[in-house]
């Protein structure tokens, strides 16, 4: 075996200059638009509620502070309901198919808000919405890895978090001049175009070979690499993979090599939350309302998409020159910075004038007031912008570290045998801790204003950067060897670095 090997990865190296992707670039396409979708659904809110909470609202879909709660929040509980269907579902009829079912309630969901004459129909629909987003969030990575070789699988992997970010920045700018209901109406669209499209596009050939059709899984290989591509190779390392998968046990679970990689995504994934993120995206409009920014706010949150889409773009060129730990540490501080610096913001208490100073005659007086009245002026018109320069730093900085290392050392640092299951986990902790953020994040403006929600992603900022400083490995360079001997023999890499 060991002599067979060199031969199938030379063989293997000079099929790769063979490779013809574009059909590899359409599957991938088609399924990302899901992910679209779900950067859309996300922050809908944002310019809907507006019209909701207005004197001028519809009788009938006027919302309290309650119900605007439940209208934020409710989407990621119903995302975390689809992500666990969507574990079931990926083993039953594939990642393709449960990509595809995932347009059922997105559809159902957009036409309830769009056609709604109660408030009823409003949250149900925003539920099914999020039921689509959890089980897109399961299963297209997973399709576009399984489809993708080595050379173009980490660019293709950071296509799901920017195909959402597209999404969020298209809901920002189509709510510049679309009526609410109509919103929800071009919602529809991707989810229905990612279907046909999909219905083309083959099943990944992992799944296809782990049913046993090695017919179709090679017709299928030949499609997504090209007919010079010698398909025999990749087949057989995926054939061996399936063929060696442990089976992991309860017992197996309590051993340092697997608790605590889990616990390790565990903590990541809800601390990315914790930060606030959520329902700043979600709410995002309203908070510009409330912090009495000088454009309106539809405009402001425009601009925030479109510095989210550049951090990405900033971060997917970074992640292998910097490293993990030091991204994360500057995305902790950028956001600690700018979470700070809207906690003081928020919590100004306005002072009194005091007397006028003695021996001025009524036109130095009046000249002084004048001066005072720019300085003031100047001052709050500062002030005013304070909160959108310190929003756009803390999209940045979450963009730059928080928001997709956490999704690839989730990948890197949990055990094969258990990624499945245990990646399952952290989506569901990671959606009901913004179900339970995003909730409260209302009542505690209406209570406390955003001092209070201000201050406590502060606070997660600084547990974030110890967290990071404790207990998370860098992975940079590092083989999935490596990796795990840092968990089995207790935090240290013994083995050769690979190439």
């Amino acid at each position: 075996m060991d002599e067979v090997t060199p031969l199938l990865q030379r063989r293997s190296t000079s099929s790769e200059s063979k490779i013809r992707n574009s059909g590899l670039y359409l599957a991938a396409f088609a399924a990302v638009l899901g992910n679209f979708n779900s950067g859309y659904s996300l922050v809908y809110p944002s310019p809907v509620l507006p019209n909701f909470q207005s004197p001028d609202a519809d009788p009938r879909l006027r919302m309290n502070t309650e119900q605007a709660a439940w209208f934020g929040s409710i989407y990621s509980l119903g995302a975390a309901a689809g992500g666990l269907g969507a574990i079931l579902l990926n083993d039953m009829i594939g990642r393709k198919l449960s990509i595809m079912m995932s347009a059922l309630p997105s559809t159902l969901g957009y036409m309830l808000m769009g056609g709604a004459i109660n408030l009823y129909m409003l949250q149900v629909g925003r539920f099914l919405t999020g039921v689509a987003a959890g089980m897109t969030a399961a299963s297209i990575p997973v399709y576009v890895s399984e489809i993708s070789h080595h050379k173009v699988r980490g660019a293709l992997g950071s296509c799901p978090q920017i195909t959402a970010v597209v999404g969020a920045l298209a809901l920002y700018a189509l709510g510049l001049v679309v009526p609410w209901r109509w919103l929800a109406v071009a919602g529809e669209v991707p989810a229905v175009l990612m279907v046909v499209l999909l219905a083309f596009m083959p099943s990944s050939p992992r799944r296809l070979l782990s049913l046993g059709r090695q017919q179709h899984a090679e017709r299928v290989l030949r499609w997504l690499r090209g007919n010079q591509y010698d398909v025999q190779t990749e087949l057989l390392a995926i054939q061996h993979s399936i063929d060696t998968q442990p089976k992991i046990t309860w017992s197996q679970l309590g051993t340092p090599s697997y608790y605590k990689p889990i616990l390790i995504s565990v903590g990541m994934r809800f601390l990315q939350q914790m930060t606030g993120i959520t329902p700043i995206l979600v709410y995002l409009e309203p908070i510009f309302k409330k912090s009495n920014v000088p454009l309106p706010p539809r405009y402001d949150a425009a601009i925030v998409g479109l510095v989210r889409l550049g951090s990405i773009a900033v971060a997917a060129f970074l992640m292998d020159k910097a490293g993990r730990k030091a991204l994360l540490y500057t995305s902790s501080m950028l956001m600690f910075l700018s979470s700070l610096t809207l906690t003081m913001v928020s919590h100004t208490t306005p002072c009194p004038p005091g007397p006028a100073p003695p021996n001025h005659t009524a036109l130095d007086y009046t000249s002084h007031n004048d001066y005072g009245s720019t300085f003031m002026s100047n001052a709050q018109t500062a002030g005013s912008i304070l909160p959108i320069i310190c929003t756009v730093v803390f999209i940045f900085g979450y963009a730059l570290g928080w928001g997709p290392i956490t999704w690839l050392l989730m990948s890197e640092v949990l055990p094969l045998a258990a990624r499945g299951k245990a990646s399952g986990v952290c989506v569901t902790v990671s959606w009901l801790t913004a179900f339970g953020l995003t909730h409260g994040f209302t009542h505690l403006v209406d209570t406390y204003g955003l001092y209070a929600p201000y201050l406590l992603f502060t606070v997660v900022c600084v547990v974030s950067l110890l967290f990071n400083a404790v207990c998370i490995p860098e992975t940079r360079k590092r083989s999935l060897e490596e990796i795990e001997n840092y968990f089995r023999t207790g935090r240290t890499f013994t083995i050769k670095q690979s190439s």
